[in-house]
């Protein structure tokens, strides 16, 4: 019974919390803030101190972040006496544990407390997002710098709060990348998965390998849509693509590294590995020279049920022992460059029929004992955790290397769905959990008809009702999880912002928040708001939750139209007669059964008497078949 109240007591301060904080809009929502009275105000005379020289990175930081739209120049001194005070804890606060912190505010002075200086960094943000929103602009800016009077409590539900960039299907230079970690530290996220090679590019300097990047970050140039476009000529130019120097990589993660974000590289092996192959056909089965970097055209065909075939080879031979003498080099490179324990070796999509064919593979097999082909995974994975054990690194990996056997003390990545993140914790594994269902952001926002078309969608709302820790599940396993931004159709960083925000707000959250204090209906509010930032910050971001949702159903082939709104406040106008929908046409309050004939539904959403949402115009032949028909 004690567990039970002290559990109800836990969500009444969260809602509670929820409540008295109206007037405060913070993402992600803070384990405890509690109003006072009052605000302090920022003026030219307000100092900023630190009490220990760890913690003058931070107080740097916060003096650029608030010189440059206020123009007031302030220095960060050494000392006790700041009006903003950014303090290391002496003994430390257990509950706060590496990356909490405390943030008091007083019309007096404001004070930053934290164990670590990961702690102050995030107390930092939560105090810039305190101050009026101009604090967002780059330039000097007029505004009442004030900050209300708060106390704040806080501290991170999971130690792994990621996002995955895929600079492969699209190079993003240096100064992109930067910009991506920058925001991603904002919202208190702390690890960027940096997909640096697949089929489409290799995009990482290997000095002991050179044509990795003299042939391998290199395609053709194409336009259209990925995964339709015309495959390469012999002998066709490719200027398309870039790659970064192991200079650029050590300057990426020391930006990172001020922002407390970690940075893990990916290498994915043994499939999706063609741009390797163009380099260095010799380690393919085939040993095909023909093969070159795929510019977005098709290669391969699926078959609906999970099964897949490769047209043209894209997997490395695993019964080559040179394929591991490289992967070796690959990773000693690597492994240098990139701090962190881990390293993440793919191990996703690996069509076998390759391996079948080949008498390598094969006389592998027989010598192993292994039956049947798909086992070959679990060896190949075992030989490259042996060369990443040899450097002191951790092997992560897909869900699929799950498949064959790995080690206990490999790191499972979870994608397809929640299963194999259950699996692999019962079986003693660490997971981060970053299902297609809840965090793939290059998936649709909203209606599939306004943005350009993907094969799957996923909603602010969905993103946000995540819960990394599935029903049953020891949470000591689940590190924590992540958002997934895959590039085929993101040609641009503008178009990668638009495409993780909002949603990568909806996830911070649900890897910093505790449970007790989320809310949907109070979330949309502080999304609203951070809107307002992001458009002074020049951040691109999407507004699709303010669109309609169309749904259809049919009935002894009667088809009946239900729309329906993401956010609460929506009033949503329909026509079917041709015309275009305003506040005046007819309203949806329940679902309509559509005359017949060639009817066009055109759907527009309302809030407070103005139009809001995209204008979506759908013809017959769509709304059937999103009944199923």
């Amino acid at each position: 019974m004690r567990i039970i109240a002290l559990m109800l007591a836990s969500v009444l301060t969260g809602f509670q919390a929820i409540a008295q904080t109206s007037s405060i809009s913070l993402i992600p929502q803070p384990v405890s803030v509690q109003p006072a009275t009052g605000s302090f105000v920022l003026s030219k005379t307000s100092a900023i101190s630190y009490n220990k020289p760890e913690a003058q990175v931070v107080a740097n930081m916060l003096t650029e972040k608030l010189n440059t739209p206020t123009g007031y120049g302030f220095r960060a001194q050494a000392g006790n006496k700041g009006h903003i005070h950014l303090n290391l804890n002496s003994t430390p606060a257990a509950q706060l544990g590496k990356e909490g912190y405390t943030l008091t505010v007083t019309p007096k002075n404001i004070t930053i407390s934290a164990n670590e200086p990961a702690g102050l960094f995030y107390g930092m943000q939560t105090l810039v997002q305190l101050l009026p929103k101009e604090i967002e602009s780059n330039k000097l800016t007029k505004a009442s710098w004030t900050v209300p009077a708060v106390t704040v409590t806080d501290y991170p539900r999971f130690g792994w709060r990621g996002l995955m960039l895929d600079v492969s299907r699209h190079f993003f230079t240096k100064e992109e990348v930067k910009r991506y970690i920058n925001q991603m530290a904002q919202l208190k996220l702390n690890t960027l998965h940096w997909h640096l090679t697949d089929d489409n590019g290799w995009r990482l300097e290997i000095k002991s390998l050179p044509k990795l990047t003299q042939v391998g970050a290199w395609r053709v140039a194409r336009a259209g849509h990925f995964g339709e476009r015309a495959r390469p000529k012999a002998g066709e130019p490719t200027p398309y693509g870039g790659f970064y120097t192991q200079d650029d990589v050590k300057e990426i993660i020391q930006y990172a590294q001020a922002r407390n974000v970690t940075i893990i590289p990916e290498i994915d092996v043994p499939g999706h590995s063609m741009a390797i192959l163009a380099a260095y056909p010799e380690l393919s089965c085939t040993k095909d020279t023909t093969v070159r970097v795929n510019p977005g055209s098709a290669f391969s065909e699926w078959y609906g049920n999970g099964t897949f075939k490769m047209l043209i080879e894209n997997t490395l031979n695993p019964s080559d022992e040179n394929v591991y003498i490289f992967l070796d080099k690959v990773f000693t490179e690597i492994a240098a460059l990139f701090p962190n324990p881990y390293i993440h070796v793919g191990g996703d999509e690996c069509y076998k029929g390759y391996w079948a064919q080949n008498p390598g593979c094969q006389a592998l097999m027989k010598k192993l004992g292994i039956r049947h082909v798909e086992d070959l995974q679990g060896y190949f994975m075992g030989r490259v955790e042996k060369i990443l054990d040899a450097k002191g690194k951790k092997l992560l990996g897909w869900d699929e290397i799950l498949e064959g056997g790995i080690s206990p003390k490999a790191t499972v990545m979870s994608w397809r769905g929640i299963k194999g993140g259950i699996e692999a914790a019962q079986m003693g594994h660490d997971v981060v959990m970053t299902p297609t269902t809840f965090a793939y952001l290059d998936y649709n926002q909203g209606e599939n008809t306004i943005d350009p078309p993907i094969y799957a969608s996923l909603r602010m709302k969905r993103a946000y009702s995540f819960d990394p820790v599935p029903d049953g599940v020891d949470p000591k396993y689940i590190l924590g999880g992540q958002g997934n931004l895959w590039t085929e159709q993101i040609p641009t960083l503008r178009y990668a912002e638009y495409m993780t925000y909002p949603r990568a707000w909806a996830l911070s959250e649900v890897f910093w928040s505790p449970k007790a204090v989320k809310n949907w209906e109070n979330f949309v509010q502080r999304v609203e708001n951070r809107f307002e930032r992001a458009d002074i910050a020049d951040i691109n971001y999407s507004k699709a939750i303010y669109d309609a949702i169309v749904r259809t159903t049919v009935k002894d082939e009667k088809l009946t139209l239900i729309l329906e709104s993401e956010i609460p406040g929506l009033d949503i106008y329909y026509t079917i007669d041709d015309t275009m929908p305003d506040s005046h046409s007819a309203k949806f309050t329940q679902p309509v059964e559509l005359p017949e004939g060639p009817v066009t539904l055109r759907v527009v959403t309302y809030r407070n008497g103005n139009p809001i949402g995209h204008l979506i115009t759908l013809k017959r032949d769509e709304l059937r078949r999103r009944a199923g028909r």
